[in-house]
């Protein structure tokens, strides 16, 4: 007898006021014109356990698959952070060892002082995790800093069972597969290898059409909607 199988989905709430005002304020975001003055950028993040071999794989041959002992040693976890401007198709991500409410700050300041320090505002959209708040940034910096900082962003949180909405969760489905696929033994050799896909993909430039629109979701995802006549 087969087994049930099981598949696990982030399943919204129905008819809920809180969840459609969230998604329809992210998709009026996504349904701005590209400005460099004030991005959209949508950021995540994850993490990958570090997995170091415990006898050297053998050498590969032609036609032959790469062979490696099916034993292997626990190196630790790696913090991923990644953000993606989908107008432009800029990406940036970076490996670290800790993910805290200083380690979130701390990006904030790279985003805003150096990747975007010509925008006069960062549209920023992301999940509602409880470190992804201003109060991060005045429990890491000076209070004058952390309103600095403050006022350079606009920040849209998708809602619990919205991480569809985030474009950013689409960056890190490339970057798992693309580059995180695969055993990598410690932090440095992690941080080398997303350096690397990181440069290529901004080299490609993929920008992400997002057509999903306030109107699609009223018509096609109804049921979450509440009835303003109950």
């Amino acid at each position: 007898m087969q087994p049930h199988l099981k598949q696990y989905w982030r399943i919204p709430p129905t008819a809920s006021a809180a969840y459609v005002a969230c998604m329809e304020d992210v998709l009026e975001v996504y349904a701005r014109r590209y400005d460099p003055l004030r991005p959209v950028v949508c950021m995540d993040e994850t993490n990958k356990q570090l997995i170091g071999e415990v006898r050297q794989p053998l050498p590969t041959t032609a036609g032959d698959p790469a062979r490696m002992e099916h034993e292997y040693k626990r190196n630790g976890v790696a913090q991923i952070f990644l953000e993606v401007e989908p107008l432009s198709g800029q990406r940036h991500v970076e490996a670290s060892e800790r993910r805290t409410r200083r380690d979130w700050a701390l990006w904030i300041a790279g985003m805003l002082e150096t990747r975007y320090r010509q925008a006069e505002r960062v549209v920023l959209v992301m999940d509602n995790l409880n470190m992804h708040g201003i109060e991060s940034l005045y429990a890491t910096f000076a209070p004058a800093q952390a309103r600095r900082l403050a006022e350079r962003l606009e920040i849209h949180y998708t809602q619990k069972h919205g991480s569809w909405l985030n474009m950013a969760e689409n960056e890190l489905s490339a970057l798992s597969r693309q580059c995180l696929n695969r055993r990598i033994p410690d932090l440095q050799r992690m941080q080398h290898e997303i350096a690397a896909w990181e440069a290529d993909r901004n080299n490609q430039q993929p920008k992400i059409n997002w057509s999903f629109r306030t109107q699609d979701a009223r018509i096609k995802l109804e049921s979450l909607y509440p009835n303003p006549t109950d």
